[in-house]
């Protein structure tokens, strides 16, 4: 195994010369912008951050203009880039950092930990980005880049195991240079280090990697427990009245919580089934298949135009029928926060 110090002195040499820059959250030790690229960059490529990030300061340029902002308006901006939870932690910790830190993001990793939404690693970024603190990361991109250099073959699927890996990556912090070595090892696994054909020849850990010298790189972090995906297909009622639709918000646990979407049913022959006697005239939209993380979802839309004129009695029977809704006109529908593939659908 490397020794500790060998690691840190061959990233931050790298870091210098071959590291992303012009990166819009770099070169900053504001937390508000650190912590806001952290949670956006979880399971998410650069590329595709980058324009979300602007757009999201352009609204919310600090932290009080987050916190006070409705979760509505949070989302919509969100909409597209997935993983909503971290949307709506986002404005949860917004909102305790301002109520119970006076706006001001605590200093310690440790403390970081604590708010809504920041994991340990997000907070041991954060730590050493802005405050300088001699703390480890260990995201998807650093678990693979130590895992390889160190040989570490525990099964990070076991929590022993993550910890002792935790524990080594503590080791190889180094006492000057955190910020810069730990977006090295960030720069590391997104660029040469990557899950599928590692570029080890210009690895500047080749010559001390354990996993390298073995031969299998792509062996490494041994991760056992792998998932295991699912299928769902369910109906889309796309119920509109002139230029009006009906939207529903989605519970608050699961998948889209929280985000506005069309009447959902188990079956097209159960929403043929509601839609019997109704005024008006439908229309079967192509199939959309969406991939989650852990399932595959077909989703088959039904788009019915109601007759403009009905009687308020009529058209408040119909939408009994539904899931608690409301009518929203198509353009500010695009402004309200939905999933991606309704997003997709509706602007079509």
């Amino acid at each position: 195994m490397p020794a500790a110090g060998d690691i840190a002195q061959r990233v931050l040499r790298w870091r210098r010369q071959f590291g992303r820059q012009g990166l819009p959250w770099q070169d900053t030790k504001d937390p508000y912008r650190v912590w806001l690229s952290e949670i956006m960059l979880q399971q998410t490529q650069v590329a595709t951050v980058l324009d979300y990030y602007a757009r999201f300061l352009q609204r919310f340029p600090d932290l009080p203009a987050l916190a006070a902002a409705p979760l509505d308006d949070v989302l919509a901006l969100w909409s597209g880039l997935g993983y909503y939870s971290r949307a709506r932690n986002l404005h949860r910790c917004a909102q305790v950092v301002q109520r119970e830190h006076g706006g001001v993001f605590p200093n310690s990793s440790a403390a970081l930990a604590q708010l809504p939404g920041i994991g340990r690693s997000t907070a041991a970024a954060i730590a050493a980005f802005c405050f300088g603190e001699r703390v480890a990361i260990l995201d998807g991109n650093v678990k693979r880049v130590l895992g390889r250099a160190l040989g570490f073959a525990g099964d990070l699927s076991v929590a022993a195991q993550e910890r002792a890996l935790w524990q080594l990556a503590q080791d190889q912090v180094p006492a000057r240079g955190v910020a810069p070595y730990t977006q090295g090892l960030m720069d590391l696994g997104a660029t040469l280090c990557s899950v599928r054909n590692p570029e080890c020849d210009r690895c500047p850990l080749a010559k001390l990697c354990v996993a390298r010298s073995e031969g299998r790189p792509e062996a490494y972090p041994v991760k056992t427990r792998s998932l295991r995906r699912g299928a769902r297909s369910h109906a889309w009622l796309w119920l509109a009245q002139g230029d009006r639709l009906w939207l529903v918000r989605r519970p608050e646990q699961g998948v889209w919580a929280g985000l506005w979407s069309l009447p959902e049913f188990d079956t097209p022959q159960a929403l043929q089934h509601l839609l019997q006697g109704w005024p008006g005239q439908g229309e079967a939209l192509p199939t959309i298949e969406h991939a989650l993380t852990h399932f595959d979802w077909t989703l088959q839309p039904l788009r019915w135009q109601l007759p403009s004129r009905l009687s308020a009695p009529r058209l408040a029977a119909l939408t009994g029928q539904l899931p608690l809704g409301r009518w929203v006109g198509l353009d500010q529908a695009l402004q309200m926060g939905l999933p991606a593939p309704l997003r997709k659908l509706l602007s079509r």
